[in-house]
This record gives C-alpha cells, sequence and structure tokens, in this order.
C-alpha cells in the first residue's frame, strides 16, 4: 500500500513538473508574460533543467529553441525509470 502512494505521489510531481515545463514554453511566446510574477516563478524552477539541454542545442537564429523537446523526451525517460523502480 505505502508503494501504491509513493507511486502516485512521484507520478503527480512529474506531471506537475511537465504542465510547468509546458507554461514555460507557452508563456515564453507572449512577451508581455516575462515580467509577471507567476511566469518568473515558473522560469525560476524550470529554467536550471532547460538550460543543461540548451548547452547542447543552442536556440537557432537565437529566437527557435529546441531545446524543450529534448529536455521533454529526458524527464519522460526519468519518470519511466522512477516509476519502474518504485513498480
Amino acid at each position: 500500500m505505502v508503494r501504491y502512494y509513493l507511486y502516485k505521489y512521484v507520478y503527480w510531481l512529474f506531471f506537475g513538473y511537465n504542465l510547468l515545463l509546458l507554461a514555460r514554453i507557452v508563456g515564453s511566446w507572449i512577451p508581455s508574460l516575462q515580467y509577471r510574477q507567476f511566469f518568473r516563478f515558473i522560469a525560476f524552477y524550470t529554467d536550471p533543467y532547460l538550460n543543461i539541454f540548451r548547452r547542447f542545442i543552442p536556440p537557432i537564429g537565437g529566437v527557435l529553441d529546441l531545446s524543450p523537446i529534448l529536455a521533454f523526451f529526458a524527464l519522460r525517460f526519468l519518470e519511466r525509470l522512477v516509476l519502474g523502480l518504485i513498480r
């Protein structure tokens, strides 16, 4: 029973972080959001993770950032690995 709740807790943590990443990506398309407090909160928690991948895939032309695609794949792989170990 404890493993079930641990599994669900870890699942929701990954789900929540995926939502934060998605909000960061969509929010970056709207320049007026850059200065909002909630967007700075999201950027504070997602940018360190995204910066890992930006070292490997720099923005194309300084505008098109493809690193979140790799970040989503890596997060999904880590999620499956961790949840598989719990199960």
